[in-house]
């Protein structure tokens, strides 16, 4: 299997201006409306399904009040088998539709993550990582019979073992991350205050609605710009809010009629962030080659110009050829840097500077207006 360890395609991403349609939301059952669209047309799938979570009464606080607590009609099954049934059919579906490279993010709790992960790995899936959501302001276990439970489990995984090119924003989470490799441990608060959707009465529309921020991450992570994002269980809409605010298109299917005209409704409101913040990261191995004789050919280094390292110990002179010289010696500016510095190899763009009237510019600053140029 091969990963795609970048934010940036070998293409540009097409950063289109949005059409009316780009983020939907089906009302009727998922495995039917996923039957409706091409195979192998989405890149992300991301799948927050009932959790099953088997409540044989209801659950109460010490003070005897009523928690309101997940006991809707569509998070109950007869058994295990009917559970595991209808999860063995929407993942099915979702595999059809996914492209090769596509993966996909699943969301459970103790309850059902593990009978969904075990059907993932026989439907053929390929697990990539289990994603732990720690929950700042996890609900306290108001029996005092067992640990609170403050996470959920995020599967993520590809559609196949031989998947290749499939998404993975490694560097771009990373430097989000302080330049330290972001890990499978996220810490993230529950969703609250306005980000929670309310019903006219007041109390919360959805009971088991995601933040933003973990449905961002998600995203962030294994897609890019007008990358097609698919929600088989789209509830409240937090999927399409947060894929259409990242430039992403998105189609969610939901059964219940309130949670339809909600999500509808957030999404709709939901403005895309400006294109330039959207443009995936480049790694220095995915940008395009620039020759130093480049800069010289653009008129942003004059041949004759002298070149210095940042504490001006060595100078040396640009040719007219892209070469550099110091002394009798001649070469790349690589290989004059290391031959400067008595060593076996050197990276001449961050080593060579240019001397200006306003001071010292390193030369790989130059070359970084050359790729804007490229690029535009």
């Amino acid at each position: 299997m091969v990963e795609s360890r970048r934010g940036a395609p070998h293409r540009a991403p097409r950063l289109t201006q949005e059409s009316k349609d780009s983020a939907r939301v089906v009302a009727g059952d998922c495995v039917a409306g996923m039957a409706a669209l091409p195979a192998e047309c989405v890149d992300l799938v991301f799948a927050d399904p009932p959790y099953n979570l088997q409540l044989q009464s209801d659950l109460k606080r010490p003070d005897d009040s009523r928690v309101d607590a997940v006991d809707d009609d569509w998070d109950k099954f007869s058994s295990f088998a009917a559970y595991d049934a209808f999860t063995r059919e929407w993942l099915t579906a979702c595999r059809r539709v996914m492209k090769p490279a596509a993966t996909l993010w699943v969301i459970g709790s103790y309850h059902n993550i593990f009978r969904v992960g075990a059907i993932l790995q026989d439907l053929g899936f390929w697990i990539l990582n289990d994603v732990v959501w720690r929950k700042t302001n996890p609900m306290p276990n108001f029996r005092g019979r067992r640990f609170t439970n403050a996470h959920e489990t995020l599967i993520w995984a590809a559609r196949e073992p031989n998947a290749r090119g499939y998404t993975f924003n490694y560097e771009a989470l990373k430097a989000g991350n302080d330049d330290v490799q972001m890990r499978s441990d996220w810490t993230i608060p529950l969703c609250t205050g306005e980000e929670r959707l309310k019903g006219r009465d007041g109390k919360k529309l959805h009971p088991t609605q995601k933040p933003e921020a973990l449905l961002a991450r998600a995203i962030l992570s294994a897609s890019r710009p007008d990358d097609l994002v698919l929600d088989p269980f789209c509830g409240s809409g937090t999927t399409g809010a947060v894929a259409r605010r990242l430039g992403r298109r998105f189609v969610g299917f939901e059964r219940e009629e309130k949670y339809v005209r909600a999500a509808q409704k957030r999404i709709a409101s939901t403005r895309p962030l400006e294109a330039p913040s959207l443009v995936p990261f480049m790694t220095a191995r995915e940008a395009p080659r620039v020759p130093f004789a480049a800069l010289i050919e653009r008129g942003l280094v004059s041949p004759g110009a002298k070149l210095v390292d940042v504490r001006k110990r060595h100078k040396a002179l640009v040719r007219a050829d892209g070469a550099i010289s110091l002394g009798e010696k001649v070469g790349s500016i690589h290989r004059i840097g290391a031959f400067a510095q008595g060593l076996e190899a050197c990276n001449g763009w961050t080593f060579w500077h240019l001397e200006t009237p306003k001071g010292l510019t390193v030369i790989d600053d130059l070359r970084a207006k050359v790729r804007a140029e490229m690029a535009l």
